[in-house]
Order: C-alpha cells, then sequence, then structure tokens
C-alpha cells in the first residue's frame, strides 16, 4: 500500500501485513514528517470553544471558560459549543492556505479520519457547513467547510446564504467582531432540528456566531459547531 503525501509529494511506503488485507485502513494523506506537524489539541480547554487552556494565564480563565466566551455569554450566547481538532500553527495555517485558496481539494482528505472520529461522539440533526458567497464560491471552486464533511462521507444541509464582504482573513479582530450579520437562511426545515456547523478555522468565534443566531431565530432547537483548526 503505497501513496504519495498530499501536501509535500514524499513517496509514503505503507507497511503490508495479514492484518490490512483482513482489516483495510484508509491509505495514509501525509508522510510522516508532515503529520508530525499537525498539532491536536489536547489536554486542558475552553468548555466552549476548544481554545487550549494549558499555556494560558489563570486571569484569561473562569470556571474552564476562557474570557472571550464569557464575553459572549454575557451578550446572549448562541452556540453552545464547537470543538477543534487541532492548533492553527505554521503548518495548518500553510496546509489550509493551499487547500482553501489554491484550491488544492484532495488535501481536504488529510482531516477525514479525525472529522470521522469527532462527529461520532457527537449528536445532530443536520450537518450544515459555513457558505462561501457566491463570489467566493465563484473564485475558489468549492467551499472547504463543505468538502470536508463530504469527504469524510457525510450528508450535509446547506440551509445557508451568505452576503459577500471583504475577506475573513483580511479584517481584523474588531471589524470581525463589529460586522453586522453576514447570513440568510434559504430553506425553513432547521425549526426544532439539533445543527452541527462545521468550519475550517474557529478565530473569534463570530462567523460561527452569526450563523448560530440566524438558525436559532428560524427555530433551530441548539446549535454546536465542529472546526479544524483552533
Amino acid at each position: 500500500m503505497n501513496s504519495h503525501c498530499l501536501y509535500c509529494d514524499s513517496f509514503i511506503q505503507g507497511q503490508v501485513s495479514w492484518m490490512t488485507f483482513l482489516f483495510p485502513t484508509d491509505e495514509p494523506t501525509l508522510c510522516s514528517t508532515c503529520l508530525r506537524q499537525l498539532h491536536v489539541i489536547e489536554g486542558k480547554r475552553c468548555d466552549i470553544c476548544s481554545r487550549s487552556l494549558e499555556n494560558l494565564k489563570t486571569e484569561y480563565i473562569e470556571d474552564n471558560t476562557c474570557l472571550d466566551c464569557i464575553r459572549w455569554s454575557k451578550q446572549g450566547e448562541v452556540l453552545e459549543k464547537n470543538i477543534s481538532l487541532y492548533h492553527y500553527n505554521d503548518f495548518m495555517k500553510e496546509l489550509m492556505a493551499k487547500f482553501k485558496f489554491r484550491g488544492d481539494y484532495e488535501l481536504g482528505k488529510v482531516f477525514v479520519p479525525a472529522i470521522r472520529k469527532a462527529l461520532k461522539k457527537m449528536e445532530y440533526d443536520m450537518l450544515v457547513p459555513i457558505p462561501l458567497s457566491r463570489t467566493r464560491l465563484k473564485e475558489r471552486g468549492f467551499n472547504q467547510a463543505a468538502a470536508i464533511g463530504q469527504l469524510a462521507g457525510f450528508e450535509i444541509y446547506d440551509v445557508l446564504e451568505r452576503h459577500h464582504s471583504e475577506k475573513q482573513s483580511k479584517k481584523t479582530r474588531r471589524e470581525r467582531l463589529q460586522q453586522s450579520s453576514i447570513f440568510t437562511l434559504i430553506r425553513g426545515e432547521v425549526s426544532g432540528k439539533q445543527i452541527l456547523l462545521i468550519d475550517d478555522i474557529y478565530t473569534t468565534g463570530t462567523t460561527l456566531r452569526h450563523a448560530a443566531k440566524t438558525l436559532k431565530d428560524a427555530g433551530a432547537k441548539n446549535i454546536q459547531a465542529i472546526t479544524i483548526a483552533r
């Protein structure tokens, strides 16, 4: 079972044994060098947003919750919980850039095993990807949030439409927090449903909360989220 690393294209030589014949697994997507640079979020983390609390000063933590999420709760929290899988380090930043902005759809396969494992532990009725605006979708060719869910083999529900604006990555933290609602519900079957949003990166949490509020206002029972990186 041989393949090439989806990131650096180096050759990966898989180990063949009776076990691999009897219990076939997914082919490796990253070489060992690249795989070591994916840092899983482990240890103590914020109960709401998955921020690692391991190296965060105690004055920024209250009851296992980071101060950012405490501020959100004071505004009326609409997002029950976000689960992030990896730290957004330099390698993840470059990996995401190649996946999203350079159109390397196949790179989404890197996240499939972790997404499948995480979703098996979560209860939800609908998996809803954070959408791109029509303009941004035309530029990129695919929605990375939807692609991750589809590559992992899950049914997704496109129930939100996004208004076009400047790229989130170009906005400051203050600009993200102050922006008005950026989503519209385009289907009405969310009433009474448990919604799981899926997206690539949790930065300030503003985008997820705008989506969650739109869904909540439409009658969704509760909204959680899963993101690749935090």
